[in-house]
């Protein structure tokens, strides 16, 4: 049985919906980062750096989000959440890559700041950069959506549940950024499905 360590409103939910859709057994385990969980002795071993979320497969562990989206994507191919055409996966892995490298970093400096600079001075100029590089970010996804209900070839992929999850954390930026119009839509659209609100409600605390 897969157990997936998580916490609200954090990364761990792009591999949340992903066990979701793929309908196999798991069981969450919180940790407690308001309690510092996620330093003691015992989850480092799982995640070295601290990082939320780790999961565990049997006598395997993994962390990081992408990566583990991407191990669950390739184990359960039926479930065709990831291409197996070289190519096809390889532009999907693509997008994977940019998220997380480019917008899921970009966020994290946009909504906490102060673990960026030892200066409270310097909040305000940290937030405001990192808008417009996430406005910059997010519209490149939002040009892709504008004939797309899906981020990548056209069917919900682990893409989409890595982009639903950063929309998820950037909600108010979304709402306030005009150009962004069709990430607003696919937020909506995406955030109906059954799997995507069962893994929601899941998650509260």
């Amino acid at each position: 049985m897969y157990t997936l360590f998580y916490y609200p409103q954090s990364a761990s939910l792009a591999p949340h919906i992903l066990l979701e859709l793929i309908g196999e057994p798991y069981q969450l385990e919180l940790v407690d980062i308001k309690k510092n969980a996620n330093r003691s002795a015992q989850y480092l071993k799982l995640s070295p750096a601290g990082q939320v979320p780790a999961l565990v497969d049997d006598d395997f562990t993994l962390f990081e989000s992408a990566a583990i989206s991407q191990y669950l994507a390739e184990k359960h191919t039926d479930k065709q959440l990831i291409p197996t055409e070289l190519k096809l996966k390889s532009q999907c892995l693509q997008w994977m890559h940019f998220m997380s490298a480019s917008i899921h970093s970009d966020l994290l400096m946009y909504t906490y700041p102060e673990r960026h600079t030892q200066s409270a001075l310097m909040y305000d100029d940290l937030i405001r950069s990192q808008q417009g590089r996430l406005e910059e970010g997010f519209g490149i996804i939002d040009t892709l959506l504008a004939d797309n209900h899906y981020l990548f070839a056209n069917q919900f992929t682990l893409c989409d549940s890595y982009l639903f999850m950063l929309c998820e954390r950037a909600k108010t930026f979304l709402e306030k950024t005009p150009s962004l119009k069709n990430l607003r839509r696919y937020y909506r659209q995406i955030a109906a499905t059954p799997a995507i609100s069962k893994a929601l409600e899941m998650a509260e605390l």
